[in-house]
């Protein structure tokens, strides 16, 4: 895959708050925008890193939605998350200096390449960089914990309700519904992040449907009743 290279201006992106930190001077901005200068298109179902490939750049996502995926000892893929516009992957490669899974886009995507070694040095000189680069990190770590929450002790149904209030959370951060949303991931593919089979997601997920808490028309999903998704992960009903 041939990455298409255009001049990104991260001081112009419309998505600068969610992957870039507040209130950066003039001239910090554009010495990032120095550094972010490619910017990817990666094609639905095509791979924008691999398991064991050498580590060199962060990824903030422009357009699109990404799944991470490792494989199992015995051939298995394992859904480990699902990341959308506004956020930053590739931050597994850090610590060995390889990828540790595998990112692939869900649906035809654009993310700016983010050098890390450039990020690195420019983080020792601009604080508010070096200070988000370890907020996004230490949001992994929660992200990584919630997870473990998930698939330890959550029934079927708190970990789905979980996850559509996690989803639509997110999307509405980017200026979409608040309500409804189009799930960009298969069933499967939410039954291997959450732990359960697919026949377990679409039996969950008809139950929602019968309770009225949620409307379903193929992969479109309207929220009827976010209190209701709220009180069976016991969260707090405003």
């Amino acid at each position: 895959m041939t990455p298409e290279i255009i001049k990104v201006a991260c001081s112009n992106c419309n998505l600068r708050e969610l992957c870039m930190p507040i209130g950066l001077q003039l001239a910090e901005l554009q010495r990032i925008d120095d550094i972010v200068a490619i910017r990817r298109k990666v094609k639905r179902r095509e791979t924008l890193f691999h398991a064991g490939q050498r580590f060199t750049s962060l990824y903030a996502i422009r357009t699109g939605v990404f799944k991470t995926r490792v494989t199992s000892e015995d051939g298995r893929d394992q859904v480990t998350g699902f990341q959308m516009a506004g956020e930053i992957i590739g931050l597994d490669g850090i610590v060995n200096d390889r990828h540790t899974c595998d990112a692939v886009a869900l649906e035809d995507a654009e993310v700016c390449v983010m050098p890390f070694d450039r990020i690195e040095e420019l983080s020792r000189e601009i604080t508010a960089l070096q200070r988000h680069v370890h907020k996004i990190m230490s949001r992994e770590i929660v992200r990584e914990h919630g997870v473990m929450l998930l698939l330890g002790g959550m029934r079927a149904e708190e970990r789905l309700a979980a996850f559509l209030l996690n989803l639509v959370q997110r999307l509405h951060a980017r200026g979409f519904s608040s309500s409804e949303l189009v799930l960009r991931m298969t069933r499967e593919e939410i039954g291997s992040y959450l732990g359960l089979k697919l026949e377990t997601v679409s039996r969950t997920l008809s139950k929602f449907v019968e309770d009225g808490i949620v409307e379903v028309q193929q992969r479109h999903i309207r929220i009827v009743s976010q209190d209701a998704l709220k009180r069976i992960v016991n969260l707090p009903v405003c």
